[in-house]
């Protein structure tokens, strides 16, 4: 039913990485050990997208470990909580630096992420797969940063393309009031303008803030056809309820870093209708080989974690990331890691393809949309 481009994860916080921390990157190699640091959401309103997607990349880094690691290093990924703030991301960033990690993995968030890059950068310290679409973190290039998901003008484009063949033309938007919502609204702008559109109304509400009643209030009376939001699962979810209450009868489009199956979650038979663009193959069926591996190693873990987007996000990103370890060969050096991811053309992960090269580090442009059934559900 939907045109293509190209449940519920367990929930609970997970606090900062407590004890002894790492010893210098040299150490660590000499050792037989890779450390990577994530830092992301682990607590607070987006909780769910840090949670979920460091536990779909321990599914890979626990299985490649037992399996005697990468070229004989074993791989440990450890976390700090940033509660998708800007100034707390960037600070442990510069403590995973302090303490010698060897790569940076899985940050969440286009504005933490934003903050960290110039601390990374400096540091020359890659970061492989961020959780986020923003443009501002893949133009200017950066040789330091591997995204495998498709961009935000992606999402937006297919999103667009969808509405107006639809004969949806009047789009408001409803965005986080950040660099990701304006990520966002940049996209829907860039694709309403391709045929002689623009937005009808924007509204925006706080990171981490569900107070939505004068973003509503404000959409509702430019009477639109669809909202777009561009903002984290709870205040999309808030939006949705408010607006509906308040008596709108169109359609909510999402952008993926909204976390469909928290967003499901929220709203449970609320959500019938709710249209999400997704960057990832869906997670609910063993449609694809790599779904099917993902699949079979969460029923294997027996920690009793369901399919969703974000979890298969984390467990593709770090079976790339091993695949870019092993191109590498030998004692792992950053450079190596590098030219190691570079060499990776037009490769397939079972059913999802990943090209970079040493201008192009954005490994994937697929897009496709899903929508919430009354059921907390999701389907294609």
């Amino acid at each position: 039913m939907w045109k293509k481009m190209d449940r519920r994860a367990a929930l609970g916080g997970m606090a900062a990485w407590a004890g002894a921390w790492a010893l210098p990157a040299r150490a660590q190699r000499e050792s037989g050990r890779l450390v990577l640091g994530q830092s992301a959401a682990f607590s607070g309103p987006a909780a769910q997208l840090g949670t979920q997607m460091n536990r779909g990349a321990r599914l890979v880094l626990d299985a490649v470990n037992a399996q005697g690691g990468v070229n004989g290093q074993t791989l440990e990924l450890r976390t700090l909580d940033d509660g998708y703030e800007p100034a707390r991301c960037k600070a442990n960033t510069e403590r995973f630096i302090d303490e010698g990690v060897f790569a940076l993995f899985g940050y969440v968030g286009t504005p933490t992420t934003l903050a960290a890059m110039p601390v990374l950068q400096e540091a020359k310290v890659p970061l492989f797969a961020p959780f986020t679409g923003a443009g501002a973190l893949r133009e200017p290039f950066s040789r330091q940063v591997f995204h495998l998901r498709a961009s935000y003008d992606d999402e937006t484009a297919l999103i667009v393309k969808q509405l107006t063949s639809l004969d949806l033309r009047r789009v408001a938007v409803f965005r986080q009031n950040d660099s990701y919502g304006q990520a966002g609204l940049d996209g829907v702008r860039k694709a309403l303008a391709a045929k002689g559109l623009e937005p009808v109304a924007v509204a925006t509400v706080e990171r981490n803030s569900a107070e939505v009643g004068a973003a509503v209030k404000a959409l509702m009376a430019a009477r639109p056809d669809a909202v777009v939001q561009v903002s984290a699962y709870r205040s999309c979810a808030a939006f949705i309820r408010e607006a509906r209450a308040a008596g709108f009868g169109g359609t909510f489009y999402n952008v993926s870093f909204v976390g469909t199956q928290a967003l499901a979650d929220e709203l449970g038979k609320d959500g019938r209708g709710v249209v999400i663009s997704q960057v990832m193959p869906f997670p609910y069926s063993n449609s694809t080989p790599v779904v099917r591996e993902y699949l079979e190693a969460l029923k294997a873990s027996g920690n009793g974690d369901k399919p969703n987007y974000s979890s298969l996000e984390g467990f593709l990103a770090a079976k790339v990331l091993v695949d870019g370890l092993r191109r590498a060969g030998g004692k792992a050096s950053r450079e190596g890691l590098i030219t190691g991811l570079e060499s990776i053309q037009n490769q397939d992960y079972g059913g999802f393809r990943v090209t970079f090269g040493p201008r192009d580090h954005v490994g994937s442009h697929f897009v496709e949309l899903s929508m919430l059934t009354e059921t907390g559900s999701v389907r294609r």
